[in-house]
């Protein structure tokens, strides 16, 4: 009897202690389903999400992961990057809207997207404004550029950094194109801002805005004749394979700023966000460096495979692209002149 009650006591300290587990079990479940925030031992994690519409494998994803592998090391694991490429949180003005809100992301952007908030950043995706990448980062230590920030800040939004080189944007096509004439007809996709319809309406084409995702597909049914984009962008679309014609028309030369909403980077610790900027940085200048390699092995790619790739007379181009300069009113009186000034005394 006693060897029964025995057995009896074990077996249910055993289904007691199954169902203690079970409820600790769902309690730290719970607790790690936090968007934002978690707790490791007594430090508080912070989880921001990185967004940005580039493919897997671009230089820009590869700027990102090495961002998360840095912010991640250097903070001791208090931040946590989740990457999200391919615009898989939204588009891109949805997910400004949403760090303008507060939420926990960092977007990378266009200044010719900004131009929206502040008008006179737009001068930096402007056509043929510098001769190099070097110019366009020199601008953004100057004072006049801090300003800019002071501004956008005040429309609900910071610049986390801005050291990422998207690239020299070119013109892939199904029809040849040597001159600015050569592009009389043709529908050309671009970004659905003013600065591109402005710029390829300035050079004779019909500028049309679509998304990315949409451009490889309206090729195929003749909706547009081309597009424009660094080489890496037109390499990842597709591009390639259904336009046969590249002219290097660089039009435009693009760094890109990284940005946060400033209420969110405001919530952040001071150290957090330093290390958050510092790794940026880091990440982005690393992520250029892959962008320019990689535009070189692409050129080669692009012969191998039979695309036709003029480098054109670019004077003819710089000439009908001037006219741009004159088409938003909400600029600065003599924007153009105090950007050249500044680089001009540097």
């Amino acid at each position: 009897m006693k060897k029964l009650r025995s057995t009896l006591f074990l077996s249910s300290m055993i289904v007691l202690g199954s169902i203690l587990g079970a409820c600790g079990s769902d309690s730290a479940n719970t607790e790690s389903n936090d968007d934002s925030t978690s707790n490791t031992g007594t430090e508080e994690v912070y989880s921001i999400n990185i967004a940005y519409g580039n493919q897997p494998g671009e230089p820009i994803d590869e700027a990102a992961k090495k961002w998360k592998e840095l912010a991640e090391e250097r903070s001791e694991g208090r931040l946590e990057l989740k990457l999200y490429p391919s615009s898989q949180l939204g588009s891109e003005k949805d997910v400004v809207e949403q760090a303008i809100m507060g939420s926990n992301v960092v977007i990378l952007t266009g200044y010719d997207f900004l131009m929206d908030y502040v008008p006179d950043l737009g001068i930096f995706t402007a056509p043929y404004l510098t001769d190099d990448f070097d110019d366009l980062f020199y601008l953004t230590t100057t004072d006049w550029f801090k300003e800019l920030e002071v501004e956008l800040e005040g429309n609900g939004l910071d610049i986390v950094t801005t050291k990422t080189i998207y690239g020299k944007r070119h013109l892939m096509t199904t029809k040849e194109v040597k001159t600015p004439e050569d592009l009389k007809g043709l529908k050309i996709r671009v970004p659905n801002n003013n600065m591109y319809i402005n710029v390829f309406e300035a050079l004779g084409a019909s500028p049309t805005p679509m998304p990315l995702a949409d451009l490889y597909t309206s090729l195929q049914q003749g909706m547009v004749d081309g597009a424009e984009n660094p080489l890496p962008v037109l390499q990842g679309s597709k591009t390639n394979e259904v336009a046969k014609y590249l002219a290097l028309t660089e039009h435009t030369k693009i760094i890109s700023p990284w940005i946060a909403g400033t209420e969110f980077l405001n919530e952040l610790p001071e150290d957090l966000v330093t290390i958050l900027k510092e790794t940026g940085d880091e990440a982005t200048e690393y992520g250029s460096e892959i962008s320019e390699e990689l535009s070189e092995q692409i050129l080669a790619d692009f012969e191998a495979e039979g695309i036709t790739i003029n480098e054109v007379d670019l004077e003819p181009f710089k000439e009908k692209a001037q006219s741009v300069y004159d088409a938003f009113p909400n600029w600065t009186p003599g924007l153009h002149d105090k950007v050249q000034e500044l680089l001009n005394n540097r």
